[in-house]
C-alpha cells in the first residue's frame, strides 16, 4: 500500500446552515490521504494502475462547488465515497474538510472534519 496526499485544495462554495452562507459563499479547503493497493504502477510507472491526482481533484472540486450542504461531515463522506467509486484502487480515503470562516460568536481559525471511508 502507499498514500497519495492532496493537501489545501481550495474551493469557493456555499455550504453551511446559515442563509448567509448560501448567499455570500466562502472558501473551502480539502485534504485528502488515499491508501492505494498499489497493483503494478510502482513496477511499470503507469496512470492507468494508480490515482490520477488531477482527475481526484476535478472529482472533489465537482462535489465540493456542487450541491449545498448544510454539514461539512456530508461534505467529506460524499468526497470519499466518490472517489472510492472513481478510483477502485483507493481502499481507504481519510477526507478532512476545513471551514475557515465558520459563523461562531468568536476567533478561531477554522472549523474541520474529517471522515474515513470505508470505516
Amino acid at each position: 500500500m502507499y498514500v497519495i496526499r492532496m493537501k489545501n485544495c481550495a474551493f469557493f462554495a456555499r455550504h453551511g446552515v446559515l442563509d448567509e452562507e448560501e448567499t455570500l459563499g466562502q472558501r473551502f479547503y480539502v485534504d485528502a490521504a488515499l491508501t492505494v493497493e498499489p497493483g503494478r504502477a510502482l513496477v511499470d510507472d503507469s496512470i492507468e494502475d494508480t490515482v490520477h491526482y488531477g482527475v481526484a481533484f476535478g472529482v472533489i472540486e465537482r462535489i465540493i462547488t456542487g450541491e449545498r450542504r448544510f454539514l461539512i461531515e456530508a461534505l467529506a463522506l460524499e468526497v470519499a465515497r466518490a472517489l472510492t467509486a472513481r478510483f477502485p484502487q483507493i481502499k481507504k480515503a481519510e477526507i478532512t474538510v476545513r471551514k475557515p470562516n465558520a459563523p461562531v460568536p468568536g476567533v478561531l481559525d477554522h472549523v474541520e472534519v474529517t471522515v474515513v471511508w470505508p470505516e
